[in-house]
């Protein structure tokens, strides 16, 4: 192996329709950041103060995390403006954070799925992930993967859903959901 192959940023994938995705990303953030890494995590479509990870990643030196998504959930057959607004928003702040010496390892939370519900176009997903510096880490998360993202990533992970107590009736609860 070449220490250029060394010093090669990976494109990785967490898609699939179990729980986890978002999940698995913080993890290898987090040890990201006990490595003196900076990370950036740039969720599309989730907004609010809510989320157990925004909280943390603010007493985590070298991890910051940017919200562009409404608190409510997108219509997928009838996107709203604002949703479309914030999503180009994070497309921008991506295309940024991809191409600056900034940040070490830079997670796009749901872009797979903005990518799905037609808030982002492939040509321009593909161009962002083409754009970035060669020695940047990259995680892509959500479901419904394109097959060209995956045909491109040097990682891909599956997360299948098995069994979810949300089929026993169980609400969401802070700290595994939220």
């Amino acid at each position: 192996m070449t220490t250029e192959d060394k010093l090669k940023g990976l494109l990785m994938v967490y898609s699939g329709n179990g729980k986890g995705k978002t999940t698995a990303a913080l993890g290898l953030a987090l040890r990201s950041v006990g490595h003196g890494r900076r990370v950036l995590m740039l969720q599309f479509m989730k907004g609010g103060d809510s989320y157990g990870e925004c909280c943390a990643a603010r007493m985590l030196p070298g991890f910051e995390i940017v919200q562009k998504g409404l608190p409510s959930f997108v219509d997928r057959t009838n996107p709203d403006p604002e949703s479309l607004r914030l999503a180009a928003e994070a497309m921008d702040l991506a295309r940024e954070a991809l191409t600056s010496p900034q940040y070490d390892l830079v997670v796009l939370d749901e872009l797979n799925v903005a990518l799905d519900f037609g808030l982002v176009t492939l040509a321009d997903v593909l161009a962002l992930l083409d754009a970035r510096r060669p020695d940047l880490d990259v995680v892509v998360t959500g479901r419904r993967a394109h097959p060209e993202i995956v045909r491109r990533a040097d990682m891909v992970s599956e997360v299948l859903e098995i069994k979810h107590h949300y089929q026993q009736g169980v609400e969401a609860k802070k700290g595994i959901e939220y």
